[in-house]
């Protein structure tokens, strides 16, 4: 059985009402609970089913973003939403800053993501675009997992969300995040984990073949690729406990510079996220069945 994960938060930024989700798991701060073989420890939300290598980065062109998911049936697969952070991560400060393990060292086990200037939070612009995701990969019958169930808690930590998708032998892990990059910096990249032995140098190739998928399809939402950060659209890290801890291809996707005038036009306008969602979707289809 295929099975995606994507996911949303921010790689390296600090700290709208959306709709609440249809099928997901409450934060909770009892004892750890076990659903669906997954164990989830204290104060964080459980993942809920809901049914339904580095090279020159390729050159983007606009028949690249014009695939179509319209006669594309995903039955049988199984995709996992990762919204980045959460709506109430600064109000846990002990909780997002104890340090977990990632594998070649630690880090916090959350951040409260970046935010625009005129107050527009990461976070709900993480689980917005996760929603819209969502419901665009159900409309293709795949199975969709969210790893938290709204944008009113803290956590999970990052190590859990990484358990999450290798849990549910994801095909694909795609971690949904927004930028807080320099003022004049415009577009959204995507970052792939480094082969790193015996940690990531078994999912690092497949890896970066999901970013290069969505590198090609996502500037088909309207947003520009990044001229600010990486290299062609592309970065690859080590240090991201998401993906140094995943068995499974795992990408993070900045979908754009919160900081920036042009982007946060785009990020706050739903009409975007809808684009947004259909090209995530489409680079899933292309990534699996290419």
């Amino acid at each position: 059985m295929a099975v995606f994960v994507v996911a949303a938060c921010s790689a390296g930024s600090s700290p709208s009402s959306t709709p609440p989700a249809t099928s997901t798991l409450a934060d909770t701060t009892a004892p750890p609970t076990t659903i669906a073989a997954t164990t989830v420890p204290p104060a964080t939300d459980p993942p809920t089913t809901v049914p339904a290598g580095t090279t020159t980065a390729p050159t983007t062109t606009a028949a690249a973003t014009t695939t179509t998911t319209a006669d594309v049936s995903m039955a049988g697969m199984v995709v996992v939403i990762d919204p980045g952070h959460n709506g109430k991560n600064a109000e846990h400060p002990d909780e997002i800053n104890r340090l977990v393990d990632i594998g070649n060292g630690t880090k916090a086990c959350n951040t409260t993501g970046t935010q625009a200037d005129d107050g527009y939070p990461e976070a709900a612009f993480n689980w917005a675009l996760a929603l819209a995701t969502r419901d665009a990969l159900e409309e293709l019958g795949a199975t969709v997992v969210m790893t938290r169930r709204d944008n009113d808690g803290w956590g999970p930590c990052i190590d859990q969300r990484a358990a999450i998708g290798n849990e549910a032998g994801a095909d694909a892990v795609i971690s949904i995040h927004a930028d807080g990059g320099p003022a004049t910096g415009r577009g959204f990249h995507v970052i792939h984990p480094a082969p790193i032995p015996g940690l990531t140098d078994d999912i690092a190739g497949e890896s970066r073949a999901l970013a290069e998928a969505l590198l090609l399809a996502f500037p088909g939402s309207g947003m520009p690729v990044a001229d600010y950060v990486g290299s062609d659209g592309l970065s690859e890290r080590s240090d991201l406990g998401g993906l140094n801890l995943s068995d499974v291809p795992a990408v993070f996707l900045e979908v754009g510079n919160m900081k920036n005038a042009s982007d946060i036009a785009l990020l706050e306008d739903e009409g975007f996220r809808s684009k947004a969602a259909g090209a995530i979707t489409a680079a899933l289809v292309d990534f699996l069945t290419g």
